[in-house]
């Protein structure tokens, strides 16, 4: 497709901005509606259950995975040229950062992904908790944390550029459009055996095809670009940081993740006041906001050390079939499901006890 008249019209950086603001809208509408959560389906995982929220989470993992190695199938995304296949993967920083991740989406509520989609629905605690996130991150990436964050990546690198897992283990080209498809085919079942509505369905597959048109858009983009324009998709550590600090210092330099930020907002608002779920709530104690602050930062941090957040590693990184990106996936639900086992298993426990 053509696309030269958007590029002559709002220049490179500008285009790649309009995708993230597009991406972004479709993603905070999908996930506002399907109550697409990791933290939520972790904590299903935990206490036994494989309810809605698990059901809702694995058909968006199964459609974004499936998307994104469709189109790198059909040619129209160089998986290759994205910086989850391109750059070294850390599993150092995959593994401990998905630990710290893990635990401070349970001890915060809810993702960085999620945190913004509730916070443009009224939600003052998700707001200032990914206000936190967004500094956290910053100071991992550029500020005083960043030498820790640096040191921890170094440990383990996978050498000049990641793995990608489908072609380490000789699984052939078709393998990774064929796993999501299973995936699919597994989260719908899961999704009858739960009862969910198909209006649930479709927004949940809407926040896989999210990042699957990510993919897309951006390779479309910098194809016909002059300037370089990185072929990506959705992420919020990253873009979260760059977001704070291009409203802080009123930076005329915009892009992707420029745009992904304000789009997902928006996104979300829109669905939320549509269907009039739109309320401010805030925090209700001193205790409670200390838990959604630290699990905050321990998410910032984590987020930076892994590459990616329960979105950008979990899900984009993932639909890649990148190492680091399944390992820190992997160490994000361990470090959940402990974390709830730890600190609100036995606070559940003991309100039982005491109704009993």
């Amino acid at each position: 497709m053509d696309i030269n008249w958007i590029l002559d019209t709002t220049g490179d950086t500008g285009a790649a901005a309009l995708v993230g603001l597009t991406v972004g809208i479709i993603f905070g509408v999908s996930s506002q509606r399907s109550r697409f959560c990791l933290r939520a389906a972790t904590v299903e995982f935990a206490r036994g259950r494989l309810g809605p929220r698990m059901a809702v989470w694995l058909l968006c993992f199964s459609t974004a995975v499936f998307w994104t190695q469709a189109f790198a199938l059909s040619g129209l995304v160089p998986l290759e040229q994205a910086r989850w296949l391109s750059a070294p993967g850390s599993l150092s920083g995959a593994i401990l950062g998905g630990l710290v991740f893990g635990a401070g989406m349970v001890l915060a509520r809810g993702c960085s992904g999620r945190l913004l989609v509730l916070a443009a629905g009224g939600n003052l605690r998700a707001l200032l908790s990914g206000l936190v996130f967004a500094v956290t991150a910053q100071m991992s990436l550029y500020g005083v944390l960043a030498p820790v964050r640096e040191a921890l990546a170094r440990l383990w690198l996978t050498g000049p550029a990641n793995i990608e897992i489908t072609s380490f283990l000789g699984l052939g080209p078709y393998a990774g459009v064929a796993i999501g498809a299973v995936l699919a085919l597994i989260a719908l079942v899961a999704s009858w055996r739960s009862g969910i509505a198909w209006p649930v369905l479709v927004f949940g597959s809407g926040v896989g095809f999210s990042v699957g048109a990510g993919w897309l858009l951006t390779a479309m983009v910098s194809s016909q670009a002059f300037d370089p324009v990185s072929v990506e998709s959705l992420t919020f550590s990253g873009p979260s940081a760059d977001t704070l600090m291009f409203f802080m210092t009123a930076s005329d330099t915009v892009d992707f993740d420029v745009g992904l930020i304000p789009g997902v907002f928006v996104g979300a608002a829109l669905a939320a006041l549509l269907a009039r779920e739109w309320k401010l709530e805030g925090f209700e104690g001193a205790k409670s906001m200390r838990r959604y602050l630290s699990g905050a930062a321990m998410m910032g941090f984590g987020a930076m050390l892994a590459g990616g957040c329960a979105i950008g590693a979990g899900v984009t990184g993932g639909s890649t079939f990148a190492l680091s990106a399944w390992l820190a996936l992997t160490a994000m639900w361990v470090g959940a499901v402990l974390t709830d086992h730890l600190v609100d298993q036995p606070k559940a426990g003991a309100r039982g006890a005491a109704a009993v």
